[in-house]
């Protein structure tokens, strides 16, 4: 049996809204373009901006300087399928965004694609989550960002029994935004998560947003060696700033 290796499609999850998965989805990407993949990003669904406005495909395009890709998009701060009801719309369908992803990756050695809130939030007007979406992409695993603080793990753990259940390959968990200053809590839940049988892939450092985007490209590396290593890099990742 193999090594594990990186799959052609990154799905990037989370055990909630607001754990990091934007700035988690853009260290991936920005950590595969600097190995020399070709590398794009999606987002099925964004909610929460208005037309015009920057979403969160911007800010991973702002932070990497790769090109990305944005499904629907609905201004209400909500999950996909009430926020198209409050605006007499419809959501593109699961096969919609296969046809979309299926595209990309004819054209990328990666597709990294974020989820909208967590695994089972429904992103078709037919009820459709991120896992569905996820289990029908071949070739695919999914990254689970958790946060640091009180009450992660058991939000992991079920999201991670979730994805079990349905068969989906879950390739690690990073911690979105690890502090300065961690508490105890929050350094025994990380030794927890890095002892679960898939790891822990890495942890971004809060306020790694702010960095400036050729700092942020060049750290991400090692922010997240566990994917590096899924990509086949080797060798010691260049030392991060202190988190």
């Amino acid at each position: 049996m193999g090594e594990p290796s990186l799959p052609s499609v990154v799905v990037v999850t989370g055990t909630d809204t607001d754990v990091g998965k934007t700035v988690v989805t853009a260290a991936a990407v920005a950590l595969l373009v600097g190995a020399g993949l070709r590398v794009t990003a999606y987002k099925p669904t964004q909610t929460g901006v208005a037309p015009g406005e920057p979403g969160d495909m911007g800010e991973v395009e702002r932070l990497t300087g790769a090109a990305t890709r944005e499904g629907a998009r609905l201004r209400a701060p909500m999950a996909p399928r009430p926020a198209a009801a409050l605006e007499g719309g419809s959501l593109p369908t699961l096969a919609h965004h296969l046809d979309v992803i299926a595209h990309l990756s004819a054209r990328h050695d990666v597709v990294v694609v974020e989820g909208a809130g967590g695994l089972l939030v429904e992103l078709t007007d037919g009820g459709e989550t991120l896992a569905d979406l996820a289990a029908a992409l071949p070739d695919s695993g999914t990254v689970l960002v958790a946060r640091s603080a009180l009450g992660t793990l058991n939000h992991t753990m079920l999201t991670r029994e979730a994805l079990s259940h349905r068969a989906i390959r879950l390739l690690g968990v990073v911690i979105g935004a690890w502090p300065r200053e961690p508490d105890v809590i929050e350094t025994t839940n990380r030794d927890y998560l890095s002892a679960l049988p898939e790891g822990l892939l890495g942890a971004v450092p809060q306020g790694a947003p702010a960095l400036p985007p050729d700092v942020f490209r060049e750290e991400a590396r090692a922010w997240l060696p566990g994917l590096a290593a899924l990509a086949g890099l080797a060798g010691p990742a260049a030392p991060t700033r202190p988190a």
